[in-house]
């Protein structure tokens, strides 16, 4: 059986953290229970370190690697849930993964990741405080989730030209050549410098709801940009020349496109900051003949509907377990319910 190699990079994620055998006198509080396993409070700090050291290495971004670690520790908990109740359904049904396929897998890292040096791979593992069974135990956990995930997604229909049709009609502007805008932003960093430096982001996002506030009192804009924004434009009022769509970030570029001319956006997280965007102006591009994008749009709606299908069939599952506390059961409900109405973007 083989696996893509893109499923052994993630393996290899896990190594750090995977051996969660604590020290003496750590703290061993329970974070989940879920079918009787008990989740601690230290697998899920253990599981965010580990991510997040790989996360900072890779991405370089500020942005993006911010806004990938706030996800990271947002739905750590979730991950672990997700995985033992695929588990707990993979036994109930009986399942078994034979030996040599975790071999295999083992053998696709020590050769990718470790240049088919096995000793050099041992000695990592000794280094993280893990056995060589512990790990198996672990990739084995790990395929099972990944296969029994695949089946789930395997049978579903391909997409039909009228999903492809409407799927281009409602996300028509990712879709034109060259659209742009004009707008204006308001930007307060989370983590400010200087004088303020010991505000927190909890003070500094009510800082800029209540910027927002006052310009929906009719406060004017511009000024309150010069007066309190933190980016290349308060000079200018927040003004920013017309920019095309696809030169902006793109968690900006959407809220900005969304929004009719003369109205503010909610605050936006853009990662190391928040940001309100006054959408001063638009000039739509040409639609780019659906024909051309076709290929793309079906890979979209394909993804869509392999996720809606996954998320319910997780959310089945987790209405037949047993998720303590409630609370935390009802937050992995939730989430997966957005998750599965929310459009592929």
């Amino acid at each position: 059986m083989k696996f893509p190699r893109s499923i052994a990079a993630a393996m290899i994620l896990f190594l750090p953290f995977s051996c969660v055998s604590l020290s003496v006198g750590e703290e061993y509080g329970v974070a989940a229970v879920v079918n009787s396993k008990v989740i601690t409070k230290s697998e899920v700090r253990e599981a965010v370190e580990a991510q997040a050291a790989m996360i900072r290495a890779q991405v370089k971004d500020p942005a993006q690697q911010a806004a990938l670690l706030d996800q990271l520790r947002l739905h750590a908990l979730d991950a672990l849930i997700e995985r033992q109740l695929v588990l707990s359904e993979f036994d109930k049904l009986g399942g078994s993964i034979r030996d040599e396929y975790v071999e295999d897998q083992v053998n696709n890292i020590v050769r990718e990741n470790f240049q088919g040096n096995r000793d050099k791979f041992v000695t990592e593992l000794a280094r993280s405080g893990m056995t060589l069974r512990k790990f198996k135990e672990l990739q084995s956990k790990m395929l099972i989730v990944q296969v029994m995930k695949q089946r789930q997604m395997k049978n579903l229909a391909p997409p039909t030209p009228a999903e492809v049709e409407e799927y281009y009609n409602k996300h028509g502007e990712k879709y034109r050549d060259k659209d742009f805008i004009k707008m204006s932003t308001i930007t307060i960093p989370k983590y400010p410098v200087g004088a303020d430096a010991d505000a927190t982001p909890t003070a500094q996002k009510k800082l800029i709801e209540e910027i927002r506030q006052k310009v929906l009192n009719g406060g004017d804009f511009s000024q309150l940009a010069k007066a309190n924004s933190q980016d290349s434009h308060n000079d200018n009022g927040g003004k920013w020349d017309w920019v095309e769509r696809n030169l902006l970030d793109k968690s900006i570029a959407e809220v900005a496109f969304s929004l009719k001319p003369g109205a503010v956006s909610k605050v936006v997280d853009i990662g190391p900051s928040y940001m309100l965007i006054l959408c001063e102006a638009k000039r739509p591009g040409n639609a780019v003949p659906l024909d051309q994008v076709r290929g793309d749009i079906e890979k979209l709606v394909k993804g869509e509907k392999s996720r809606q299908a996954l998320n319910s069939w997780l959310a089945t599952l987790a209405r037949k377990a047993s998720i303590q506390p409630d609370s935390v059961r009802d937050s992995y409900l939730k989430r997966l319910d957005r998750n599965e109405n929310q459009p592929e973007q």
